[in-house]
């Protein structure tokens, strides 16, 4: 957008909510995504509000760097196929599909809490890849990785972890989120496939 960012609007917006809701326990209990509260309170809006709330600052300032940058390539990419605000929906889109699966697995599970935005911002990640598989990323913001095969190893250990269990961290939404990313970017542009592929074949460090 010409005046505007709307990635910078969405970091905005999910950093103020989630210092608001530091120690606020009860505005996290009305924006968390607690299943009983959907399938029998009808509060489908908190498959999104879970999207603006986070465990601690470190959890937030994570989730925001990352979304910061690789936002930034998407962003312009659904602005010049779909319009300015397709971004928004993109990312809104990825807090919806990345938490489905947690939901219909926990709906009668009055125990099980989660949020944060780490599915939307991995859908933002995957897709940017999708776009640059040869990018440099700078793990924990030092150790320099070719995207792709941060990608690959970023599947596999989240994989590993959701089928062990035993954490806190919803790693079946980090890898749905990557899944829908992927999927929606390819669907709004679907000759994305053929330049991904070259490209693989291609390495550019």
């Amino acid at each position: 957008m010409n005046d505007i960012s709307v990635n910078i609007i969405i970091i905005a917006v999910t950093s103020l909510v989630s210092m608001l809701a530091f120690g606020n326990i009860g505005l996290i209990q009305k924006m968390i995504l607690w299943p009983p509260a959907i399938s029998r309170d009808r509060q489908y809006y908190r498959l999104v509000t879970y999207g603006l709330i986070h465990a601690d600052p470190q959890h937030l300032i994570f989730n925001m760097i990352t979304l910061y940058f690789f936002g930034a390539v998407m962003e312009p990419f659904y602005a010049r196929h779909l319009g300015d605000w397709a971004y928004s929906l993109f990312y809104i889109g990825g807090l919806i599909v990345s938490i489905l699966p947690s939901y219909f697995d926990n709906r009668e599970n009055a125990e099980y809490r989660s949020l944060g935005a780490s599915g939307a911002v991995s859908a933002a990640l995957f897709a940017s890849i999708l776009l640059q598989p040869w990018m440099t990323l700078r793990i924990f913001y030092v150790v320099p990785m070719p995207a792709i095969l941060f990608a690959v190893l970023y599947i596999a250990y989240s994989i590993y972890m959701d089928r062990r269990g035993g954490t806190n961290v919803n790693h079946g939404a980090h890898l749905w989120g990557a899944a829908y990313g992927v999927a929606a970017t390819v669907l709004t542009e679907p000759a994305l496939i053929s330049r991904f592929l070259q490209a693989l074949s291609h390495p550019n460090f």
